[in-house]
Formats: C-alpha cells, sequence, structure tokens
C-alpha cells in the first residue's frame, strides 16, 4: 500500500521545519511571482486578499476530476478561496475573484481532510493552495496526526515560485497545475502576468524533478506524480502546439496530461471579443492531434462518473 511522501517528511521533524520557514515568508509576503511583500501575518493583503487565516469556499468527493484521482469514491476536494492569478475568464469566478467562502481556523482546516479519508476519498485534493501553502503544512501536520494517510494532490495555476515549491519536496504526492499560455502578451492581456510562461516552464520542471511521471496503481488510482491541465482556449489563444511540445521534450514525454474543452465565457471573457464564445470540436480536435503528434499518448480519457456533491458553508 501507498504511504504518502508526508509521512516520512513528518516522522523526520522536518515538516515542522518546512512550516516555521513558510510562516516567516508571510511576514513581508514572497511566496508567489507577484510578490506582494505585505506582513500576512498582521492581517496585512496583497493580490490574493488572504491574511493569516485561509479562506475557504467547499469541501467534497469531487467526482468531476480526472480519473486517476476519482476511482470509485471521489477526489477530495477542498476550495481555497481567491487565487494568486486571477483569470478575467476563471471558470471558478465566484471563489477565486468574489472570495466566497470564510476564514477557517488551521484545526477545521485539518478535520477536513480526515472527513474526506474518512468517506473514502481516494486523496486530498486542495484547489488554488499557492497563496497558503504555510497554513497548509499547518493544517496537514494537524491532520497527519489525526490519521491522514492518503496522497495530496497540489492543484495550481501554475503561477508557482520554485523557491516555494522547494519547501514542498517530501510533502506534495500529485502535483496538478495548468499550463494555461504559452504568449506573454495573451498572459498579460488575461491575467495581468507576463511572466507567466516562464514561471510556469520552470514551476513543472521542478514539480516533475521532485515526483516525476504519474503512477497508477492497479485499481487505477494516481499516487504520486505529476498530472498537467491544459485548458483550450478560442482562437488557439493557450498556445497549444508550444505548450505540448515544451512538455513532450523538456519534461516527458510520459507526462498524463488532461486537454481540457469545457472553457465557457465567465467572469468577465464575455467582454473580450477573443474569450466570447465557447471553443468549437474543431479546436478541441486540433488540441488533442497537436499533443498527439508531438509524441503524448497519456491523455485523459473523463470516462469516469460526473457526479458532485458539495459540502458548503452556510
Amino acid at each position: 500500500m501507498y504511504e504518502p511522501l508526508y509521512i516520512k517528511t513528518y516522522k523526520s521533524g522536518l515538516l515542522e521545519e518546512k512550516i516555521e520557514k513558510a510562516y516567516k515568508i508571510l511576514k513581508n509576503c514572497t511566496l508567489c511571482p507577484r510578490e506582494c511583500k505585505v506582513n500576512r501575518l498582521e492581517g496585512e493583503k496583497g493580490i490574493c486578499r488572504t491574511g493569516r487565516l485561509p479562506i475557504i469556499s467547499s469541501y467534497f468527493p469531487h467526482f468531476g476530476e480526472e480519473d486517476p484521482l476519482v476511482g470509485t469514491n471521489g477526489s477530495g476536494t477542498i476550495f481555497i478561496s481567491y487565487c494568486n492569478l486571477l483569470c478575467m475568464y476563471c471558470q471558478n469566478y465566484e471563489i477565486s475573484h468574489l472570495g466566497e467562502g470564510k476564514e477557517t481556523p488551521i484545526e477545521e482546516f485539518a478535520k477536513m481532510m480526515i472527513s474526506l479519508q474518512i468517506i473514502g476519498c481516494h486523496n486530498i485534493n486542495i484547489v488554488t493552495p499557492t497563496h497558503i501553502v504555510p497554513q497548509l503544512l499547518e493544517a496537514l501536520k494537524i491532520a497527519i496526526e489525526g490519521g491522514l494517510r492518503i496522497p495530496l494532490v497540489y492543484n495550481t495555476s501554475g503561477y508557482e515560485k520554485v523557491e516555494t515549491l522547494r519547501i514542498l519536496e517530501g510533502v506534495v504526492d500529485i502535483y496538478m497545475p495548468d499550463f494555461k499560455y504559452w504568449d506573454k502578451d495573451v498572459a498579460k492581456r488575461y491575467s495581468k502576468a507576463p511572466d507567466y510562461p516562464e514561471v510556469a516552464r520552470e514551476a513543472l520542471k521542478e514539480m516533475h524533478r521532485q515526483v516525476g511521471d504519474l503512477k497508477i496503481n492497479n485499481r487505477g488510482i494516481a499516487e504520486k506524480g505529476l498530472l498537467v491541465r491544459h485548458l483550450v482556449l478560442p482562437h488557439g489563444l493557450a498556445g497549444t502546439r508550444n505548450v505540448m511540445e515544451f512538455i513532450a521534450n523538456e519534461i516527458s514525454p510520459n507526462t498524463y496530461v488532461n486537454i481540457m474543452a469545457q472553457y465557457r465565457p465567465c467572469g468577465k471573457a464575455h467582454k473580450d471579443d477573443y474569450l466570447n464564445r465557447r471553443i468549437t470540436s474543431e479546436e478541441y480536435q486540433k488540441a488533442v492531434q497537436d499533443a498527439l503528434d508531438v509524441g503524448l499518448k497519456r491523455l485523459d480519457r473523463r470516462e469516469g462518473q460526473r457526479r458532485l456533491l458539495i459540502w458548503s458553508f452556510p
């Protein structure tokens, strides 16, 4: 039976050191590439609009994620409110931009993880964790002491600092980053992050260095490794061919990739001439063919059940 990486790190005492190191960053916050340099321990807030405590929207067994995460009992998903990237078309706009959710004590955060394990979820899937890395580590320690023993999934936009990712080495079992854009001008227009392509490339390299290609057990459940998501945008704005070539040539041709077709004009996208429609079937099929042409064959088939049970805060 697979033992999550964080168990060994906890037993060695390194987890405590990582928690301390991560919290020190919050005094002059440079957790992410935005580097707002506010004192979040004193309640100051930057781009992510989050102070000392995490803000959590909901937690639930998710049956809409990738098949190796969902299995039969779902992925134990915890949605963190707000985000450090803030794409104008975000599919979870109410959570990432409007901050739907509530400040949550660390002990309660830990209890969410335990409760998801108790009902049989195959993993703990933290959505947009970038801006709450210290709080995640602290909650994880409490959860481990409460019996947590399932893989930890770090579900991110890909806008990550390598220095922060290194704190997570030996803690995260499955990295699940997006690779959103290849072109810096597109990244600037839609996420106000012209450095996104370069940052994401370095982040994916670091993630793969830590956990390698995605390993799936004989029950079809992911245990450890890298899983990359890529949302196809209208008019080829995501630069899919270049993204797929980078993954195949500079990460690994054995990378598990989910080429996502669910784009729709959310948030402020309806006001943009290029994003105000869904993608066409031809655009999606071209994206898939681009991946196959460069040698990527581990593409998510989305064959699992698609049910959703949400536990939201009152």
